[in-house]
């Protein structure tokens, strides 16, 4: 049966959603702020806005039910209506104006980040560009504005429960957006191209059903039905590395999330993901993550004890 791998990868990699604040104007307005995050985005629930940000040629025009992703930038200008145009500033509280006293005509945006933990903004942070637009479509297969609406509506109510569903919606917003983004055309190398890739799904499919084994390129170029040669350049270009590359950027993924847990040990981690002995797992894993397993697993634990 062919794995989930798009859940698998959120899973791994922590993915979290947090909404910042937000816009409610009309007429002519103006919003400029620092980004802090790595990765931010802007969700228009009515009117336009037109975004600019820095290194990124031209504005960007966003319609109702756009939603832009910001990688890496460092400051962000929204607008919106004409000339002249009136600075103001985004507001966290929702349930006070100006967002309860929202009228028809008036523009609307969200803001938020999308969190990741150490390996996900090296692994999925690489799949967008400075600025990528998940455009709204008649369709909407996704149910994106759908989505912006039901948590505009539970931001700005006083129901029981209203923050839990916050963050429900958030998490299925940006789940949503990797789907879109994901099936759009012309996608830059990267896990979301990869994941997208039909013919290359039978290979990770493999891979990710049994991470311990000593994958090869013949028996995985032979499960995408492609020669070795065919195989290895379609995967480096999609991915934007190597097949096994990928597969041991997986098992350390996978060794990440079981270091975590203090019951499992690290010659237990090593077999797991297909290492035979634990030094051979620990040097791997160093040279991949930047640290000892032991030195990880410590420094997980402290941030941790701190966010408790």
């Amino acid at each position: 049966m062919r794995g989930d791998h798009l859940s698998e990868l959120c899973d791994l990699v922590e993915i979290a959603n947090l909404i910042t604040g937000g816009i409610v104007a009309r007429g002519g307005w103006r919003s400029q702020s620092p980004i802090t995050e790595p990765i931010k985005f802007f969700a228009v629930v009515d009117g336009h806005a037109t975004l600019h940000a820095d290194d990124v040629d031209g504005p960007v025009s966003l319609a109702a039910g756009d939603v832009a992703i910001l990688t890496g930038r460092t400051w962000m200008d929204l607008a919106g209506g004409p000339e002249p145009r009136i600075p103001i500033g985004p507001t966290s509280d929702f349930a006070a104006p100006p967002f309860t006293a929202r009228t028809p005509g008036d523009d609307v945006v969200l803001g938020g980040c999308i969190r990741l933990n150490d390996a996900g903004r090296s692994l999925v942070a690489g799949s967008f560009p400075p600025v990528a637009v998940v455009a709204a479509h008649a369709a909407d297969p996704h149910g994106l504005r759908d989505l912006l609406r039901r948590l505009l509506d539970e931001a700005t109510t006083a129901r029981p429960g209203a923050a839990f569903a916050v963050r429900q919606h958030a998490q299925l917003l940006v789940l949503g957006l990797l789907r879109a983004y994901a099936g759009q055309q012309d996608l830059p190398p990267g896990l979301l191209r990869l994941h997208a890739d039909d013919r290359l799904l039978p290979a990770l499919d493999l891979m990710h059903g049994r991470p311990a084994h000593p994958w090869g390129l013949d028996e995985l170029s032979q499960a995408a039905a492609m020669s070795r040669t065919t195989f290895a350049e379609r995967f480096r270009e999609t991915s934007g590395m190597p097949p096994l590359t990928y597969l041991t950027q997986w098992r350390m993924l996978l060794a990440r999330r079981m270091l975590r847990d203090p019951d499992v040990t690290v010659g237990e981690v090593a077999r797991a993901v297909g290492y035979g002995s634990e030094s051979a797992f620990s040097t791997a894993f160093k040279r991949v993550v930047g640290e000892s397993p032991l030195r990880y697993r410590t420094r997980r634990r402290a941030v941790a004890g701190v966010a408790a």
